[in-house]
């Protein structure tokens, strides 16, 4: 980075340098937000219960807010930067209690996130299985993929990005077919229009239902920040792979949910999703391509899933291994692996804490689908707004402080604002829509939006301790990110 990143870091605390491009850091990003996963499992429901054709008009408005959040956030990556990433911004830019707050909800959003599509995998790879003549309960092949992420998480950042790389290429290879082969064949019913964008048809009063699922559908994106330290030219890298990778899934999700209503017709989207959520691009794709066209999707839903939660994985490390160097967590999750240059050591430790949340629903009984799934994705989606918001504060309040920069006001004023304008509002339709996220209006998930906010204010508490208890440390927060 411009600065440094790791100037203060011991010999043994730095992570890999040059070990990763462009591209792998882009496939990274993309691979965290599943496209084949939240294409095929997302969209229905949106389609179903938010604005019906207008769904591919709601993803290019988020991918515009997020657009407009990059601005500021790769500005700011010039000068403060590293495998903290969220926790690094909010620290330099609000102060060291809000920095560990914001890292306080990060790991607790990456780690739901995570638990919630090891879930998932483990419900549709045991389905296939079954259909195969084993029957096993769903946590065996979940925690058989804990192991393979594990162990592929030990390797260089590069390991990752390769298998990362194939698995996007298919998914996104396999969707472009349909897509293609709709248009192709000239639509559907109601041939081919671009009505799907029209303001009439997005800004309907179910948008606010539809931004629920479609800005989850961007989890994951952010994280470009979080590999600067081992980037090559990470002052050119980051910003691009940021920049790319929001426009590729904005185009992508937009051009498929476009190409579905095509198929469907956008009088008939709306019902023929509800009537069918989990067959809706299973039937265009038999329909379209041929029966073929099923088996593969399906097989590259599990690849999808697998890439997606390695993906986390090695964003989780990372939060882990900053903060062990930082000293907020024990100081030997700090160090890197001696040969692949890797966070080793916090990779094991993620390992085992996601095993032990697994297990406690698995001990529970709790349903993999409507519970583990559906539970955690909605508490993740709240959890990635919430530290958004914090980042487009820290922006703002950072470049207030900072005067030598060559930014403009554009940059460092008006593009954060209305970041933090857009985010707020999702976030507020979120918390009023978590029943229809989740699935469930337990009390619990009704109380997702007070536990994220008081994950929050544990922040400044712990803050206040380390600053009574072990002074040298407190000011010292920060300074292997400066």
């Amino acid at each position: 980075m411009s600065l440094d990143a790791t100037a203060r870091a011991a010999e043994g605390e730095r992570l890999a340098r040059n070990s990763i491009g462009l591209l792998h850091i882009v496939f990274f990003v993309v691979a965290a937000a599943a496209p084949l996963t939240a294409v095929v499992g997302a969209t229905p429901v949106a389609f179903a219960f938010g604005n019906g054709p207008g769904v591919p008009g709601a993803f290019v408005l988020a991918g515009l807010l997020y657009l407009v959040f990059s601005i500021g956030f790769t500005a700011m990556g010039r000068h403060v930067g590293g495998a903290g990433a969220f926790y690094t911004y909010i620290a330099q830019g609000i102060g060291r209690p809000a920095g560990i707050g914001g890292a306080l909800i990060a790991l607790m959003t990456y780690t739901a996130v995570q638990c919630a599509v090891y879930a998932l995998f483990g419900v549709f790879f045991a389905g296939t299985m079954a259909g195969m003549g084993v029957d096993l309960p769903w946590f065996v092949w979940s925690l058989a993929a804990l192991v393979l992420v594990h162990l592929a998480g030990q390797r260089n950042i590069s390991f990752s990005g390769k298998i990362l790389g194939v698995a996007m290429v298919l998914e996104v290879l396999i969707l472009l077919l349909l897509d293609i082969g709709i248009l192709l064949q000239g639509g559907g019913p109601e041939g081919i229009s671009l009505t799907a964008f029209s303001p009439s048809v997005v800004f309907t009063p179910g948008l606010a239902v539809a931004l629920v699922f479609v800005v989850g559908s961007f989890i994951g994106f952010e994280s470009t920040a979080i590999f600067g330290e081992e980037a090559r030219d990470p002052d050119r890298t980051i910003p691009r792979a940021t920049f790319l990778a929001v426009l590729l899934i904005t185009g992508f999700y937009a051009f498929s949910t476009w190409a579905i209503v095509q198929f469907y017709g956008p009088s008939q989207i709306q019902a023929a999703a509800e009537g069918g959520l989990e067959t809706l691009y299973f039937t265009a794709a038999e329909t379209v391509l041929g029966g073929w066209s099923v088996v593969v999707m399906n097989a590259l839903l599990l690849l999808s899933l697998f890439a997606c939660v390695l993906s986390f994985h090695n964003t989780l490390n990372r939060y882990f291994f900053a903060l062990g160097r930082e000293r907020l967590l024990p100081h030997g999750l700090g160090r890197v692996h001696p040969v692949h240059g890797s966070p080793a050591r916090a990779g094991l430790v993620q390992s085992v804490s996601a095993a032990v949340l697994l297990g406690l629903f698995i001990a529970g009984g709790a349903d993999p689908y409507a519970v583990v799934f559906s539970w955690m994705s909605g508490l993740a989606v709240l959890g990635i707004l919430a530290v958004q918001i914090m980042v487009s504060v820290a922006i703002l309040a950072y470049f207030r402080r900072k005067h030598e920069h060559d930014h403009s006001v554009l940059v460092t004023l008006v593009a954060p604002a209305l970041a933090l304008l857009g985010l707020g509002g999702a976030f507020l339709l979120v918390s009023l829509n978590t029943d229809l996220l989740t699935g469930s209006d337990h009390v619990l998930v009704q109380l997702f939006p007070v536990l994220i906010i008081g994950v929050g204010l544990c922040g400044p508490l712990l803050a206040g301790w380390i600053r009574r208890r072990n002074p040298a440390l407190y000011d010292n927060l920060g300074s292997v990110f400066e």
